[in-house]
């Protein structure tokens, strides 16, 4: 994914978008940090730097969920749309609603300018249930 954008290949990129693509989940910054210890050692700053460059290059999108904390979920698709998310508000597990996509058509007052439009559905999850 990232060679065929044309953009620079380094061992934490590919470790780290790996990972995330094997999630089902939205996971956080030490859920990725646990599941890489003892295979590939990244300090904290490093791990955080790849995070945001795979956010902004769009093969990552990351959330805030109610215990603010930032959690990361794999782009399947190239061009990831915007969608919803269902957080869990037992065990915090969050997870995309691929088919409920976020549209922003709706009218803002005068001079303002939308940049991104964030949906999160909490409830109980089938496990938490």
């Amino acid at each position: 994914m990232i060679r065929h954008r044309g953009e620079r290949i380094t061992p934490g990129r590919i470790h780290i978008l790996a990972m995330l693509l094997s999630e089902r989940r939205a996971v956080t910054h030490h859920e990725i940090e646990e599941r890489l210890k003892g295979k590939h050692r990244f300090d904290r700053v490093t791990l955080y730097r790849v995070l945001e460059w795979l956010n902004e290059k769009g093969f990552v999108h990351r959330l805030v969920s109610a215990d603010r904390v930032w959690r990361f979920r794999a782009n399947i698709h190239e061009h990831s749309q915007q969608h919803a998310h269902f957080e869990c508000l037992r065990c915090t597990k969050v997870v995309c609603l691929n088919d409920f996509e976020t549209t922003h058509d709706f009218a803002l007052p005068a001079g303002y300018r939308s940049r991104e439009v964030e949906l999160t559905v909490k409830g109980l999850c089938a496990e938490c249930v």
